[in-house]
């Protein structure tokens, strides 16, 4: 997909659908699985957006287990959440955030055709443009850049829990505004979040900076298991390692612990991509992969049926740890963006 945003049809789509809901509309907000910070933030401060309209019959999930990662856990708006299995079957509107594919949205793709009208906003640009109205910016830092814009929009002023859940949003997907996506618009956005009175350094602490002595443990075993592939990518360089199930049991640790394990292996001096695999069963992986600009790291995860940006990507990976990062090798060359070869 060409990396233009949204035209002015799909805004104006997009506010007729928030306006024209009946006063008893039912409104059903949906992230995808294994939720991030802007998959949450991006979820929960838009629905607290949606409250200040007036919005009275409204719920937000995510498929799988309903357990919101530690990090999140002091968002505003975790009211609104309910397990998937008890999300209206049939919504008025639903409102899918942060999903490049249906497939992200596991047993709630349904709601799709049981919905009156669904929208999408995401900032990815390998998605499918599934559903009915699409706001999608591949431009877009985050997709809380997308929801605070189509707030604006319908009028909502910001607060300080919508600023709370979109700079959750926002600095997550910008690692903390070091990513190249950190352009002036950012931070302008991120300066009109904190002039609601929100505590970044608090805020930051809680998702960054804090975690417990057990995945302290875990990560040290876990990068102490990484190898270095100095001649894959075109000897650009590629460093992987993995996590068990049994990690996870053996240090009594929760999955959502080696969300953040990517940012200490993508540090590798001597490797452009890092790729870290999560066990989520018996011969299935979550994939992670990160590209410092050699390579487009979404197209090896479209490849192998996954999505995600030029240097942040990830798909669902099948087998032996090392025959997914067989397939993986096996895509990187033909992934070289061009004016980084030679």
């Amino acid at each position: 997909m060409p990396e233009t945003g949204p035209t002015p049809a799909d805004w104006a789509a997009a506010e007729a659908l928030i306006r024209e809901l009946p006063p008893d509309g039912r409104v059903l907000l949906i992230c995808h699985v294994n939720p991030d910070g802007d998959a949450l933030g991006s979820m929960l401060g838009f629905g607290l957006g949606l409250r200040r309209l007036g919005v009275r019959r409204m719920q937000a999930t995510f498929p799988g287990p309903p357990e919101v990662p530690e990090p999140f856990r002091g968002l505003p708006g975790l009211d609104l959440l309910v397990p998937a299995t008890e999300a209206y079957p049939d919504p008025d509107l639903v409102i899918c955030f942060d999903a490049a594919s249906e497939s992200r949205l596991g047993e709630l793709v349904d709601r799709l055709d049981t919905a009156g009208a669904a929208l999408v906003l995401d900032h990815h640009a390998s998605n499918t443009r599934f559903g009915g109205v699409h706001l999608v910016d591949p431009r877009a830092a985050a997709t809380s850049v997308v929801a605070e814009q189509l707030l604006a929009r319908c009028g909502v002023p910001l607060d300080a829990g919508i600023a709370e859940c979109f700079y959750v949003a926002l600095t997550t997907d910008t690692g903390s505004f070091r990513f190249d996506a950190t352009t002036p618009e950012v931070h302008q956005l991120a300066a009109r979040l904190l002039a609601t009175g929100i505590r970044p350094g608090e805020i930051s602490r809680r998702v960054f900076d804090t975690r417990p002595f057990g995945a302290v443990r875990l990560f040290g075993e876990v990068l102490g298991r990484a190898r270095l592939e100095p001649a894959a990518a075109a000897g650009r360089g590629l460093v992987w390692t993995w996590a068990t199930l049994d990690d996870l049991a053996r240090h009594d640790q929760r999955a959502y612990v080696l969300e953040a394990l990517i940012d200490s292996v993508r540090c590798t001096a001597e490797a452009d991509v890092s790729c870290v695999l999560k066990q989520t069963a018996p011969g299935e992986w979550a994939v992670s992969m990160r590209s410092k600009g050699a390579v487009d790291v979404s197209r090896v995860a479209v490849a192998l049926g996954g999505g995600g940006h030029r240097f942040a990507a990830g798909f669902t990976g099948r087998g032996a740890a090392e025959e997914v990062v067989a397939a993986i090798r096996g895509q990187l060359d033909t992934a070289l963006i061009p004016t980084a070869v030679g």
